[in-house]
């Protein structure tokens, strides 16, 4: 992205906002706060940063949000309601990507639902391919947890260094990292994997006896893996 000199508009991001009406989905809006619709169905760029359940003041009083910063032809920051249908459906698709596709262009799709609910879908923009998710349990979800375990991914991979790609140690707390722990729990356990399997792999792999052991990027990187073999064994 190139910088233009001379006169020009100021260099802040573009808010864009989550809303269906009859022929688009979100909009921005203009320095008098009219809505500007967006015909085009999706954003390409990279993912820079996410912030989820935060508290914003609106015009109706104190709102949660959910704050997605992607880098494209400008910045932009998609806003939309925390517990909304597009904040949860992209939570589930940021879930399913790995450390390593995090850090590559995404496609953000505006998918129109049933009355006024509005879906996201994620896509490929090189395979055209889009993030499969399931919905199945969804009222089920710790929704909080999803939300922090999709931070640390995210967050975490922007703040690594490009040398080492390991994260800072304070990255994950102990709360989330025993949530990345119960992950892989629940992944080996689809894998009928033995206990004694997990060790030799990770002895392998890592060099370590126990996934408490891992560092952050180690322990993304095996929560990964195995969700790659349970694709794979579909």
């Amino acid at each position: 992205m190139g910088i233009k000199l001379g006169f020009g508009s100021i260099p802040k991001p573009q808010y864009i906002f989550v809303s269906k009406e009859s022929d688009h989905c979100w909009y921005m809006l203009s320095d008098d706060a009219k809505q500007i619709p967006i015909y085009d169905r999706a954003l390409t760029g990279i993912i820079t940063e996410i912030e989820v359940n935060k508290t914003v003041e609106t015009s109706q009083g104190e709102s949660e949000k959910t704050d997605l910063y992607i880098l494209a032809d400008r910045p932009y920051i998609i806003r939309s309601r925390s517990d909304s249908y597009f904040s949860k459906s992209l939570l589930l698709s940021l879930d399913e990507l790995s450390y390593e596709q995090l850090l590559q262009p995404l496609t953000i799709a505006v998918s129109p639902g049933e009355r006024k609910i509005v879906f996201c879908t994620i896509y490929h923009p090189v395979t055209y391919r889009s993030v499969g998710v399931s919905w199945d349990g969804h009222k089920e979800i710790d929704w909080p947890a999803l939300g922090k375990r999709v931070s640390i991914k995210i967050n975490g991979a922007k703040t690594a260094t490009s040398d080492t790609r390991e994260m800072p140690t304070n990255a994950i707390t102990p709360e989330i990292r025993a949530d990345f722990i119960a992950k892989t729990d629940a992944y080996l356990s689809q894998l009928n994997w033995t206990p004694k399997q997990g060790r030799e792999y990770l002895q392998q792999k890592y060099g370590k006896k126990s996934r408490h052991h891992l560092s952050e990027t180690e322990l993304l990187d095996f929560v990964d893996y195995l969700k790659l073999q349970l694709t794979l064994s579909y």
